[in-house]
């Protein structure tokens, strides 16, 4: 079964690389750069912890980073321990000719970029769904970027998607609880 995904895997993978050109080659080592460590989105994280109304999300996208962080690098990467494409065997590229510096992290599943981009667009899009639209695309170009440089596997974007998605459903819940406690403290304070 691995066999078979890393097969596909290595197909679109391959099939991606038919697109390049000197725009791409320009463009895609930026947009991979603004999801470095999460950058773009603790931006927005930190933006929207400034006002009120967007304070909570802000927050959530906060904790999926921290969970996303410490789940997909600490945990799951070193769990399942696969190696990134361009340091596969039947690899169209190796570390030589990437467009980037050869990734921080030695393992590939699942994309880190990819969990932070979609956790952060999901919390974007529960908050706002016009601005969420946006962000969702961002994510999507960020997790386009790591195939179009070779540096993660379709399988480890399609899993950092979900997963994304899945850590933000999870962090709404915990913001949630803790928020309402808040909240109830407030109150009880308020009527003595």
């Amino acid at each position: 079964m691995i066999e078979l995904i890393t097969t596909l895997d290595f197909y679109i993978l391959n099939a991606i690389q038919n697109m390049r050109n000197g725009f791409f080659d320009t463009i895609m080592p930026v947009i991979t750069f603004m999801g470095s460590g999460g950058a773009v989105w603790i931006l927005i994280a930190i933006i929207m912890i400034c006002f009120k109304k967007s304070r909570k999300y802000g927050i959530i996208i906060g904790a999926a980073l921290l969970i996303g962080f410490i789940f997909s690098t600490n945990i799951l990467k070193e769990l399942v321990g696969r190696e990134r494409p361009f340091n596969t065997e039947g690899a169209l590229l190796t570390a030589q000719n990437l467009l980037i510096g050869i990734p921080s992290g030695r393992y590939s599943f699942p994309s880190g970029h990819t969990i932070s981009s979609f956790s952060s667009a999901a919390a974007v899009f529960m908050y706002n769904k016009r601005y969420g639209i946006g962000a969702y695309i961002l994510a999507v170009l960020i997790s386009f970027s790591r195939l179009y440089l070779y540096v993660h596997f379709p399988s480890d974007v399609i899993a950092g998607a979900v997963l994304g998605i899945l850590i933000t459903v999870l962090s709404r819940f915990i913001v949630n609880k803790i928020w309402e406690k808040i909240n109830e403290r407030k109150l009880s304070n308020n009527t003595r």
